[in-house]
């Protein structure tokens, strides 16, 4: 009986040592890519582009094939962005302060630089209709700073979102006052003004003056790169399962601010290549292709692009996983698209019952907030999977590998690799 226990003892040992193994493996590259040297993956000092080659360099030294000898692991492509590589700074009053915590720059924004500005404040609660609202830009002058209160309220007046907001108004500078976590996005074009979106609590309650000094750089036909490469597969080689993971992020807000993307989505790189890693060592039957997404926060643009092109039919692939935001399961996953994919949804939910490797599977409907969606357009098969469990960090400058716990991330590594080996 002693034995017994024992062996028991010893088997636990090692599956622990297993998980905590894998753990570490994925939380290297997820420490790496969320890191300084990467520039938060976006497209200031080419932060994306380093994304690209150190996923395409871990597939060469994994042993994985290339779809063709010209490219390589790497698709390039282009598409306007605009970046923020200089300075930074906003002062009200005396009071300087804290990109990416007390405020962020509307990220379609014009660079600007004003000295002691004075400012004028306009409530937008009071702006109900599109001739008031016109009424309001009309009166608009470029030698003062405007303080939009209310501004969510006259966006949902006037059925708009904040990019077209932004769109509507003139050359100048202008404070969105918001209370809550300061969430920065990725634009493909400009705008005429400067919009600063900063937290209320901040805010001074008389704004006298205003210095602000912005810099930013459009980059109509920024080049980006996809890495992608493949696993033959030992009885199926012509069918295939394809990972994806985005490997972009947000980047620089000026020289110092720096978006991490730990969560979003260092974490799904992390594990998109521990599972090359694996099966690069151990080919399933059905081939496995994994590919590395740019473009993503831009407006999926890495996946359409491939989707538009290609390295081989898409009526081969028998599904596409997407993997965005995996830093931690503690509370299971979701499966988005997983009520359109129900098979799908059923293979994976019958080998996690027999299996208990996560507490729930949620099954969701179709979104188009990930880059699943590319296939799913062209009628491919496809879903999107994410963890339950992470603090919330989104977009923002605390999204830090630190924050991620990857409480089950193994055992989720564990159920795809099944999910892959049940086809036969």
């Amino acid at each position: 009986m002693n034995k017994l226990i024992s062996i028991i003892f010893l088997i636990c040992l090692s599956f622990q040592a297993k998980a905590q193994s894998e753990k570490t493996w994925i939380r290297q590259h997820l420490k790496t890519l969320s890191g300084k040297s990467f520039s938060g993956r976006g497209y200031v000092g080419k932060g994306a582009d380093k994304a690209a080659q150190y996923v395409a360099r871990q597939f060469q030294e994994m042993g994985l094939y290339a779809f063709t000898e010209e490219m390589g692991y790497l698709q390039e492509y282009t598409f306007p962005v605009n970046t923020f590589p200089g300075e930074m700074y906003l002062k009200l009053n005396k009071k300087e302060l804290v990109p990416g915590v007390d405020y962020i720059i509307q990220e379609a924004s014009s660079g600007v630089q004003v000295s002691k500005m004075k400012t004028k404040t306009i409530r937008l609660a009071e702006v109900k209709d599109s001739s008031s609202w016109m009424a309001v830009k009309a009166s608009l002058q470029t030698s003062y700073a405007y303080v939009l209160k209310d501004y969510d309220t006259l966006v949902k007046y006037l059925k708009l979102n904040r990019r077209t907001f932004a769109k509507q108004l003139p050359k100048g500078v202008y404070l969105l006052p918001k209370h809550g976590k300061m969430i920065w996005s990725v634009a493909r074009d400009t705008v005429a003004a400067t919009i600063f979106t900063v937290e209320d609590t901040v805010l001074p309650k008389r704004i006298k003056k205003i210095d602000a000094r912005v810099q930013n750089k459009f980059l109509p036909d920024y080049l980006n790169k996809n890495a992608i490469a493949y696993m033959p597969g030992t009885v199926k080689p012509d069918s295939f399962i394809v990972f994806s993971a985005h490997l972009d992020h947000l980047g620089m807000m000026g020289r110092t601010t720096m978006f991490p993307g730990a969560h979003d989505n260092a974490s799904g790189t992390s594990l998109l290549l521990y599972l090359a890693d694996y099966f690069s060592k151990n080919p399933p039957k059905y081939s496995v292709a994994f590919m590395g997404f740019s473009g993503e926060e831009a407006g999926l643009m890495g996946s359409k692009y491939y989707a538009a092109h290609p390295f081989f039919s898409l009526d081969k692939i028998a599904m596409v996983v997407n993997l965005d935001m995996t830093g931690d399961a503690t509370d299971g996953i979701t499966i988005v698209n997983g009520q359109q994919q129900e098979a799908a949804y059923s293979r994976l939910a019958t080998i996690n019952t027999r299996k208990n490797y996560l507490p729930k599977l949620n099954q969701r409907e179709q979104t188009a907030n990930s880059d699943h969606y590319s296939f799913s357009e062209k009628g491919v098969s496809a879903i999107f999977i994410f963890g339950l469990g992470a603090k919330g960090f989104y977009h923002d400058v605390f999204d830090v590998h630190t924050e991620l716990s990857l409480n089950n991330i193994d055992n989720l590594a564990n159920l795809l690799i099944d999910y892959v080996n049940s086809y036969e």
